[in-house]
């Protein structure tokens, strides 16, 4: 737990009130709090007492934390809010870089600034006064042209993005789904209006009717999910792509009802390193912090034929069965030996039921298949589309249960023959 400043509480603090706007804050900060945990909060600290800070926090966090990825959460927002003036100083910096001038004294925690957000929110923040003018001069904005803004950030490439920019990018991305159809397995379940006949099922219900056959059970094919696999390259450049890529792909990992059976997510560069567990957490900071320290090799080399065998030594038959959907993100600009990139591309595709190879660089409208490591990994994909942008993103989640679509494929092709 985070350092405990000595605190004193009002002599008539409004108890029940503090510990119910203390529960939104903690409610918009991402913590699934009701009207029944505020109530036993409330009864708690009655019973408990509130002389002790230290007995006071863990009364509530043992009543509002039941998860471990929201003690963060909780323990920032407890400290902004029972006023811990050097802490909130703090939070204020972090909410205002561009007003203050100045980077942050350290590093934000995973979760702090959204901490900050939830309990600031609607709060004005002082910014430094300005310089006196002689004559104010009174501003009319023309707000027809907003409108325009989100599909302007749409397009806008992830590498041209502003600090603000990407900020709004990722909550856009937080909202995008990316769906997949079930298909048939070989499996049956019953079904009155199945067209296949189920023998064990008949044969069952005769045996309870001492072997007279009166009605013959059906079965239909069982839907199946596949599992989604995303090898996503971080080298040097491809690493500000992947960061959002990565925000991205959290959010289809923790998304409820997308239809995904599993999601795994492995980063690349100079090595290949395992991060499905990381993105499991709910908290994205703390998820992607997590993922980036374990990955080595940030803004690295790119050996894409040496990881690729890696993945396919190591990985392959454990994630990739049962028809799993492959994302490639990657710009191609392998530095390694063209052969043994031929050669494990095509046992990935071969291992996978569908390809997909999200490449940055077809931002570009005169893009040619000119590097050789892009040339010999096009044929051995289903798939060649933009990964550079939202919109791009959102075409990926459109298409992505549609077996014959190629994107960009066929046209490199003819024009790599050529």
């Amino acid at each position: 737990m985070a350092e405990q400043l000595p605190l004193d509480i009002p002599a008539n603090p409004k108890l029940a009130q503090n510990i119910t706007h203390f529960a939104r804050a903690l409610r918009k900060a991402g913590l699934p709090i009701g009207t029944g945990r505020v109530i036993d909060a409330i009864r708690a600290v009655e019973a408990a007492g509130f002389t002790e800070k230290r007995d006071f926090y863990w009364t509530l966090h043992a009543c509002f934390v039941n998860r471990p990825e929201h003690r963060t959460v909780f323990a920032q927002v407890f400290r902004l809010y029972w006023r811990d003036p050097r802490y909130l100083e703090h939070m204020m910096a972090m909410m205002l870089p561009a007003i203050r001038g100045m980077q942050e004294e350290r590093q934000a925690d995973a979760a702090e600034k959204r901490a900050a957000e939830a309990l600031l929110d609607g709060v004005e923040r002082d910014a430094p006064e300005a310089a006196p003018q002689e004559e104010e001069t009174e501003i009319e904005i023309d707000a027809t042209q907003t409108a325009s803004s989100e599909e302007r950030l749409r397009n806008l490439d992830f590498e041209q993005m502003s600090t603000a920019e990407i900020a709004e990018a990722k909550r856009m991305l937080a909202r995008l789904t990316l769906p997949v159809k079930p298909f048939k397995s070989r499996r049956g379940q019953a079904s009155a209006l199945g067209h296949r006949i189920d023998r064990a099922r008949t044969l069952r219900a005769a045996m309870r009717q001492g072997g007279e056959l009166r009605d013959i059970a059906r079965q239909q094919p069982r839907p199946r999910w596949p599992n989604l696999v995303a090898l996503c390259d971080i080298s040097g450049s491809m690493s500000q792509y992947s960061r959002i890529i990565l925000h991205f792909l959290h959010t289809v990992s923790n998304a409820k009802g997308a239809g995904w059976a599993k999601v795994h997510a492995f980063t690349f560069g100079t090595r290949l390193t395992n991060i499905t567990r990381h993105l499991h957490q709910r908290d994205v900071d703390a998820a992607l912090a997590a993922a980036g320290a374990e990955a080595q090799d940030w803004e690295g080399g790119t050996r894409i034929g040496d990881c690729l065998h890696q993945f396919n030594r190591d990985w392959s038959r454990r994630v990739l069965g049962q028809g799993a959907v492959l994302l490639l993100i990657t710009d191609g600009l392998e530095r390694g030996d063209p052969e043994l990139l031929e050669k494990e591309i095509e046992r990935l595709h071969l291992s996978a039921r569908r390809l997909i190879w999200l490449n940055p660089l077809l931002r570009w409208d005169g893009f040619a298949p000119r590097a050789q490591g892009i040339a010999t990994m096009l044929p051995h994909v289903d798939s060649f589309r933009a990964g550079h942008s939202i919109a791009s993103l959102e075409d990926l989640a459109t298409v992505i249960s549609q077996p014959d679509d190629q994107g960009q494929k066929a046209r490199l092709l003819t024009a790599l023959s050529e």
